[in-house]
């Protein structure tokens, strides 16, 4: 069974004097993502591999999430990710080693909310949204090589507002 974690990065400022890729996290996003961290440290099996966006606000989500992951994860720093729709994620996935047993994909909407969304048989919450901090986990019977739309079960959904309640949307 192999493990696709989708993880999209945490909440960006608006605007950044190096364009759209250079936008960093807000003070809101680094609380999200340092949540999420302490949940994702606690999945079994913990990813192996990190398939990372190049763009500031996901190697900054990323960072904070990385402590937490026992043990260390191979990390991959991949500018296709920037922006990518879901037709080349699901093409990044079906090319990842057979004895990578979990990967954890970090990246954008709208691309990885398709992916994950396309790649469930059922969905569910998925379907409607996937909001910045939030993580899907799916899991796929069978190679990486074999990965087709419908074909993964979405195992767990989660938000940062449902790991901490006093999480305001609205501030940053």
């Amino acid at each position: 069974m192999k493990t696709i974690y989708l993880l999209r990065h945490a909440k960006a400022a608006a605007e950044s004097p190096t364009g759209d890729s250079g936008r960093g996290l807000t003070k809101r996003g680094r609380k999200a993502a340092t949540a999420m961290a302490g949940f994702l440290g606690g999945l079994d099996p913990a990813p192996a591999l990190v398939l990372c966006s190049t763009a500031a606000r996901t190697r900054e989500t990323l960072d904070l999430v990385l402590p937490a992951l026992h043990p260390s994860p191979k990390i991959a720093y991949e500018e296709e990710l920037y922006l990518a729709e879901a037709k080349s994620l699901l093409r990044q996935l079906r090319h990842l080693p057979k004895d990578a047993g979990s990967v954890l994909l970090v990246g954008h909407n709208p691309g990885l909310h398709e992916l994950g969304a396309r790649l469930a048989v059922d969905p569910g919450p998925l379907a409607q949204d996937f909001p910045t901090a939030a993580l899907a986990v799916l899991r796929l019977a069978g190679d990486w090589a074999d990965l087709r739309w419908h074909g993964a079960t979405l195992a767990l959904y989660r938000t940062p507002k449902e790991l901490s309640p006093d999480h305001d949307s609205a501030a940053d």
